[in-house]
């Protein structure tokens, strides 16, 4: 009973969060709706007994995308009020495609049960021996371990593709000596003058 309360309760905050995320007019409050649909959606893995995609869900997505998300939508100075004015014009678009997609999440689910699949043989049991971040684990490195390794390079192709466009010789810029900075000494920053009375000091 306690399970139910919990699963209804963090499901309706998600759905509710979920809408206030598209609805809201301002762009830190849907930053922060969504925040509040991810913690949500961490209690309902909580209630699967998922603790890691849980962890996951909020060190990831809260602590890294969301916030980056905020800090974005802070710092950028965009009109809202003209993105607003073409809310109108898109509309018939928006629904048809809502509607399409809502059509295929239909039919997904009308073919899954169409399998005759019992529910408990469709998710593999967890074992009693072993939590669910050990057995994630274990099929990581055993079964998809070359997987894991490939999507490993694809993110450090990635790193290594941000930090060459990053260190890109620009021109016109002013760059940061920092040995140069270390090795100055306070006579190379510092210069002393004593002009003499109704005289200027000459840069």
């Amino acid at each position: 009973m306690i399970q139910a309360i919990a699963f209804y309760l963090f499901a309706g905050i998600v759905i509710a969060s979920g809408a206030l995320t598209i609805l809201a007019r301002n762009p830190v409050h849907s930053v922060l709706w969504l925040i509040l649909a991810f913690f949500n959606a961490a209690g309902l893995f909580l209630l699967l007994g998922a603790e890691f995609l849980a962890a996951l869900l909020v060190i990831v997505y809260v602590g890294a995308v969301a916030v980056l998300f905020l800090f974005v939508v802070m710092m950028l100075d965009i009109d809202f009020s003209e993105l607003r004015a073409g809310f109108a014009r898109y509309l018939p678009f928006s629904l048809l495609l809502a509607a399409v997609l809502g059509a295929e999440l239909i039919f997904a689910v009308g073919a899954w049960n169409a399998g005759l699949i019992e529910p408990a043989a469709r998710a593999a049991v967890p074992s009693p021996h072993m939590s669910n971040t050990e057995a994630l684990g274990s099929v990581i490195y055993t079964r998809y371990a070359y997987v894991f390794e490939a999507a490993g390079l694809v993110l450090l192709v990635a790193m290594i593709g941000a930090i060459v466009l990053t260190h890109r010789q620009r021109g016109g810029v002013r760059r940061q000596n920092i040995g140069k900075q270390v090795a100055r000494r306070p006579e190379d920053a510092v210069r002393l003058e004593k002009p003499e009375t109704g005289q200027g000091v000459t840069l």
